[in-house]
């Protein structure tokens, strides 16, 4: 493989010179200083902006899931399991973006360093970790709504509450089929508008729902405690029943569902464009980010499975259940509704995300052109915002959340692998390149993210990789296509 700036043809070349074509360092690092995009960003945005993804997904969402089908109350253990692979993925994104601080995050480094069919693959796994993610949230964030307006006396009717042929089980005991989730297709319609409106409105509206949100989770920690019955932690580990319900395996399955929970560093990366100072504050925001939502991840997750038995969480509200179970009529009023903010922030920083990939994408080429089109007076991608939030809204309305959480884990795992290939790559490659950051005990962190990434990639059942696998194949039929013809660097070869 070799660097292909945009240029002149220089030939025919054959097809996977085409394929493997690489945008070059240079002209990577050139489009920091050519970008369209507003500068808004400084370190503590960028930190905001981590915590608000991180935080949300993973305690107010899939915990009780994990917890109640997996691990039990060593759901704790699954978490420590998972920051620490997310520790040796966020040193490589911080490495990767202090040298290439433009926006696209994994699928800029992947064109950079291994080509345009595996830059192509890695926006795909980032659809399931952006796109899907979002839809996974916004599930989560309708689970809460609906349990909060219950208490105001206001009732959403089931069958507008739950995916689409879903069976919903009523007080009565009887069941009806589900229509569609019309609290999640909203909600994401709410963040799509705000994004549309422009990155400073949305940055300043996520530093206020993360402030609200870590302080609801800080009173909940604090409160919660003591209520907490301790032989609701007993047995710690729940013995395995068999495949990866419990035990050890048990634990692991549960690190690979709430792994997705982590994405929020990672997106910190995808906002380098709008950065003041990239190459300094990508990583104090990716690192920052990832600590203080792991702290936050562990003690919630303690006491929320100390409070009530981990069998009643296998809901898309589990914190819901856990105040209920407490009495306090305010403080599940202050806990609801800190969640439905919250899960608000974790949306909009996943469509985020996704938008500003898609736009590098756009202008790659590799998208049509409307993906890049800015508006004119707020220099949003708002075409673009527009269609990825139409897509999410859907998959939230009529996509069970189990499914979307382990779609969303598995291609997250995928990526994050690729960034830790991709920074021991470029070591040898560009060996000359400054790097304001570098990753600590090189080449070793890189080499167990890649190891521990895969470990969690096996818990994953069979019928998943079925699914990414038939996902895969569509995405590459449209990559030769579209993306093969319209790519502007490797159409210049």
């Amino acid at each position: 493989m070799t660097d292909t700036p945009i240029g002149p043809s220089v030939g025919p070349g054959r097809l996977w010179q085409r394929l493997f074509a690489r945008k070059s360092v240079a002209l990577v690092q050139s489009q920091f200083h050519g970008e369209e995009l507003h500068r808004h960003l400084g370190p503590i945005n960028l930190t905001s902006l981590g915590v608000g993804c991180i935080i949300g997904a993973g305690i107010f969402v899939i915990t009780g899931q994990a917890a109640a089908a997996h691990a039990g109350p060593a759901i704790i253990l699954s978490f420590i399991i998972a920051g620490f692979v997310c520790a040796f993925a966020g040193l490589c994104y911080a490495e990767l973006a202090s040298v290439l601080p433009v926006s696209g995050s994994a699928y800029t480094y992947a064109y950079t360093v291994l080509g345009e069919i595996v830059a192509w693959v890695m926006g795909l796994l980032l659809v399931l970790e952006y796109g899907l993610a979002a839809s996974t949230v916004a599930v989560g964030w309708s689970g809460y709504l609906v349990s909060f307006l219950a208490d105001l006396g206001v009732v959403v009717p089931p069958t507008l509450a739950a995916p689409t042929g879903s069976l919903v089980t009523l007080a009565d005991g009887t069941t009806v089929t589900a229509l569609l989730n019309l609290p999640a297709l909203l909600g994401v319609g709410l963040v799509t508008g705000l994004l549309v409106l422009g990155v400073s409105e949305s940055a300043r509206a996520n530093n206020f729902f993360v402030i609200l949100k870590v302080a609801v989770l800080l009173a909940f920690i604090v409160i919660g405690f003591f209520y907490v019955d301790k032989a609701n932690w007993t047995p710690f580990i729940p013995p395995h029943q068999g495949g990866d319900e419990f035990g050890i395996q048990g634990v692991f399955r549960a690190a690979a569902i709430i792994f997705f929970a982590y994405v929020g560093f990672e997106a910190v990366s995808t906002a380098a464009a709008e950065a003041k100072n990239p190459q300094r504050d990508l990583p104090i925001g990716i690192i920052g980010s990832l600590g203080i939502s792991t702290a936050l991840y562990m003690l919630t997750a303690l006491v929320l499975t100390g409070i009530v038995p981990f069998t009643l969480l296998a809901v898309p509200d589990p914190m819901s259940t856990a105040v209920d179970a407490i009495g306090l009529g305010w403080f599940s009023f202050l806990i609801k509704a800190g969640a439905i903010l919250g899960l608000s922030s974790v949306m909009l920083v996943l469509l985020y995300g996704q938008t500003r990939i898609f736009y590098t994408m756009g202008k790659d080429g590799l998208l049509p052109p409307l993906f890049s089109r800015l508006h004119s007076k707020r220099k949003t991608p708002w075409i673009n915002t527009v269609i990825v939030g139409g897509a999410v809204a859907a998959a939230a309305a009529t996509t069970p959340i189990k499914v979307l959480g382990d779609l969303v884990s598995l291609g997250t795992l995928a990526a994050f692998a690729m960034v830790c290939i991709s920074v021991m790559y470029l070591r040898v490659s560009h060996p000359e390149l400054h790097r304001p950051f570098k990753v600590p005990f090189y080449p070793v962190t890189p080499i167990l993210g890649v190891l521990t990434c895969a470990f969690l990639i096996l818990q994953m059942p069979l019928h998943n990789f079925m699914l990414i696998g038939s996902y895969l194949v569509v995405g590459i039929i449209v990559y030769f296509l579209y993306g093969l013809r319209h790519s502007r660097i490797s159409g210049s070869i």
